[in-house]
């Protein structure tokens, strides 16, 4: 079980992690969290309703990470700039951007929000590290998460296909890059060895 993670009864996934990946993980989240942004604050109507339909964001946003993690609904590469097709198209990205990006940032901070309380909640095992056990419903908030923190990773790292991937795993260990290279591949294998627990 070390490093990857394993079904268990009742549908869950288990992983052993020692208190260096528990720290890595946890303070990825945190800054996940931190790059997301907040919640409603105090002034959010109490209104069910109104909050169905609050408005957000029509304009993408200006970080690397977050167009990466809130991408445009339509266009995207192809498209070309100042065709009337491409107007057209970041118009209909820009309405459905501002009925859409407020839950979608709401599922992701849930997501985060979940690895942490896990991750602190997790009782240490006598060999300094612990045995993390997720119930079904939880592995499916680690699964965005563990995928939300690899494509902001690979958008700091510029990873746009798997070329770009095949790249990473030839830099020197002395490039400034390599822990942060080692971080997304190892959430990599976290992320595709949960995804296996999800489909037995």
């Amino acid at each position: 079980m070390p490093g990857q993670f394993e079904a268990i009864p009742g549908g869950g996934a288990a992983v052993a992690l020692d208190e260096v990946e528990i720290s890595i993980i946890r303070s990825l989240a945190v800054q996940l969290l931190e790059l997301i942004g907040p919640g409603p604050g105090e002034d959010a109507s109490d209104d069910p309703l109104a909050e169905l339909f609050a408005e957000g964001p029509s304009e993408p946003p200006t970080d690397p990470v977050l167009q990466r993690l809130l991408p445009d609904a339509y266009g995207g590469p192809g498209s070309e700039e100042g065709s009337a097709d491409a107007d057209e198209l970041r118009a209909y990205s820009a309405e459905f951007r501002r009925f859409t990006e407020n839950d979608l940032r709401a599922k992701k901070r849930d997501d985060a929000l979940v690895v942490i309380r896990c991750l602190d909640s997790m009782t240490a095992a006598g060999d300094g590290g612990a045995v993390l056990k997720l119930s079904a419903e939880e592995s499916r908030h680690w699964l965005g998460a563990l995928n939300d923190l690899r494509l902001a990773i690979g958008a700091r790292l510029d990873v746009i296909d798997e070329e770009d991937t095949d790249l990473l795993y030839q830099l020197p260990d002395e490039d400034p890059r390599k822990p942060m290279v080692m971080a997304y591949l190892w959430l990599g294998g976290l992320q595709e060895t949960l995804v296996g627990t999800l489909i037995v």
